[in-house]
């Protein structure tokens, strides 16, 4: 099977097809939003399949530029939401999916929006999010997703290597950080695939990689708030080289109510942020607010 004929693509979107719209259009992808076009069906078909897309799933997917994934999700899923930023695209869309895909046009929704402003969205809440998402924006617009949707179960998202492998890092890990310990906060998260660069227009110069998380069954248990165990977070590694009991002595007050909150918590002052679960992270949150 030819990675570069349409013949073998069906209603999805092979490099000519791809090339040929943005054409049209006189679309070129735009480096400040990270606009990186998926022009391969295979690697759409991957990244489907590996979402694990049922069919009565309402799929949200960010940033769908020419329409590439969103096709492929169309195929699998009940319905999708797709939130484009981009006017010209975001026009656009809806004319590429009654075209290729005419039997499930009713089952695409657009909304033409900056997704870390959207914090309702149209029909039946969204139970899976799949994206192909710009890398300069990926982690605070996955964050703000899984907090504002709390019905988003499964997640699989295509983001720059480095950033896959922090989101997916463990304690311990050196490149363990703040997108890793909040992801966890709402998911169970884990490298789901590698993509190379030639499936892309224009082929970026970093490396792709998927990342997968499934929303915990249950939430962190704690009585602090997910703010207050964020602000830990954040603190913890704004000074990731320091201990803990010096990392968080301005969000305590002191280094002294510090060292009293993790002692309370029963984690070592000397220890530092990158050696704790978020579990731990709410511990700590839980003894300042009782210390107060």
């Amino acid at each position: 099977m030819s990675n570069s004929s349409t013949d073998d693509s069906g209603p999805l979107l092979g490099p000519a097809d791809i090339r040929e719209l943005a054409g049209a259009l006189g679309v070129r992808p735009i480096k400040q939003r990270g606009q990186n076009f998926v022009i391969d069906a295979n690697t759409v078909r991957r990244i489907v399949r590996t979402a694990e897309v049922r069919p009565d799933d309402v799929v949200v997917e960010i940033g769908p530029g020419l329409g590439s994934l969103t096709l492929g999700l169309l195929e699998a899923a009940d319905r999708v939401i797709a939130i484009e930023i981009d006017e010209v695209l975001a026009a656009a869309l809806p004319s590429t999916v009654a075209a290729r895909l005419p039997g499930r046009a009713d089952r695409f929704a657009l909304v033409h929006s900056d997704a870390m402003h959207v914090t309702e969205l149209p029909g039946p809440e969204p139970t899976a999010l799949v994206a192909n998402l710009p890398y300069n924006v990926a982690v605070p617009v996955l964050l703000h997703m899984l907090a504002t949707f709390p019905s988003i179960d499964r997640t699989l998202v295509m983001v720059q290597s480095e950033v896959a492998d922090r989101l997916a890092a463990r304690p311990g890990n050196k490149v363990y950080g703040v997108p890793s310990v909040k992801a966890n906060w709402y998911a169970e998260v884990k490298r789901a695939g590698a993509i190379g660069r030639n499936v892309f227009w224009p082929a970026p110069n970093v490396d792709s990689g998927l990342v997968s998380l499934v929303r915990r069954d249950k939430p962190v248990e704690t009585s602090a708030t997910r703010a207050e165990v964020f602000g830990v977070v954040d603190a913890a590694f704004a000074q990731r080289r320091k201990t803990l009991r010096a990392a968080l002595a301005g969000w305590a007050g002191s280094a002294a109510a510090a060292e009293a909150a993790l002692v309370a918590a029963g984690i070592s002052p000397q220890a530092r942020g990158e050696a704790l679960t978020v579990e731990e992270f709410a511990r700590i949150a839980e003894m300042r607010e009782a210390g107060k």
